[in-house]
């Protein structure tokens, strides 16, 4: 197909790369995947890069029509929603540039892309359902804090959730809202749940920054949380901070998203450039979820974003 040819970059000539990215201060876990990008796409490193950043899909698109205006060699995609990307990957293709998605999967044909770098967020949410239910509560009243709505994060973190949610009668959602990523926002959905009398002993929140929101909630109510405590605190990305949250048993549970994936396009990169094979559309990156009662001082310096 045209997406596997390689563009004609002459030899010594820089690589052009057009990096279309979610905002780097959405959170930390963000924060680290577009420092990583921008240390390793570099004209010493042989590229030159390009970087635009949105929450919102219809600027993303915007930007990579653009980028291929521009006639990049290379487009690098983390999607802010999975649909609506077929008509400008359709225009990269036909213009000769090589698109690979990073963090984040998109619907769309896989013979629009060259590769896709991805966590398993299916994956992640039933490693943290599957911790929570080994807690053997009697009762699980869970606060479901939600990421942006239709995210592929969002989607993975919340499917394993809705699913163990109907199929177990003691499992029940007090509240299932978005605070789209925000930590002041998910304070405020746990304030009003804690104003309302409801009672609950799980926090599900699906990155790191809505758990820190939620604890500020009930550290100002006086209700305890973490290990042996009234109410169990889950969290996603492995921020150190969060890592930290947990080695003081403050927390309970925190699922790694990695967020390095910069090496894995450099080679992807670099195999198309000299004409080799890609064999793996789908490069699936290792990831685990962390225990406060098992979590060590090298692991949060290990994992810790």
């Amino acid at each position: 197909t045209e997406a596997e040819k390689a563009p004609a970059v002459a030899d010594g000539e820089l690589i052009r790369v057009g990096i279309i990215n979610n905002d780097p201060n959405e959170s930390g876990y963000r924060t680290a995947n577009d420092a990583d990008m921008k240390a390793m796409f570099t004209k010493e490193n042989g590229y030159d890069a390009s970087f635009a950043y949105s929450l919102k899909n219809d600027e993303q698109i915007t930007a990579a029509q653009k980028f291929i205006q521009d006639e990049v060699d290379y487009l690098l995609l983390s999607a802010a929603d999975t649909s609506g990307w077929d008509s400008v990957l359709k225009d990269a293709q036909d213009a000769g540039i090589g698109v690979i998605l990073f963090d984040r999967t998109i619907d769309a044909s896989e013979d629009l892309y060259l590769a896709s770098i991805v966590s398993d967020m299916n994956k992640e949410g039933e490693t943290a359902v599957n911790w929570l239910a080994g807690q053997g509560l009697d009762e699980y009243n869970i606060i479901h804090i939600q990421g942006v709505m239709g995210s592929a994060a969002q989607q993975g973190r919340t499917g394993a959730l809705d699913a163990k949610v109907a199929a177990e009668a003691s499992w029940n959602l007090v509240t299932q809202q978005t605070a789209e990523w925000n930590s002041e926002k998910a304070q405020q959905i746990v304030q009003s749940v804690i104003d309302s009398g409801t009672s609950f002993n799980v926090i599900y929140a699906e990155n790191d920054d809505m758990a820190k929101g939620a604890v500020a909630a009930l550290d100002k109510a006086n209700i305890s949380h973490g290990v042996g405590k009234d109410v169990i605190v889950m969290g996603f990305d492995c921020n150190k901070w969060a890592l930290q949250e947990l080695l003081d048993q403050n927390w309970n549970y925190d699922g790694q998203c990695n967020p390095f994936q910069a090496s894995y396009i450099d080679e992807i990169i670099k195999k198309v450039q000299s004409g080799e094979e890609l064999t793996e559309k789908t490069i699936i990156m290792d990831e685990k979820g962390f225990d406060a009662t098992t979590i060590t001082a090298d692991d949060v310096e290990k994992y810790g974003i």
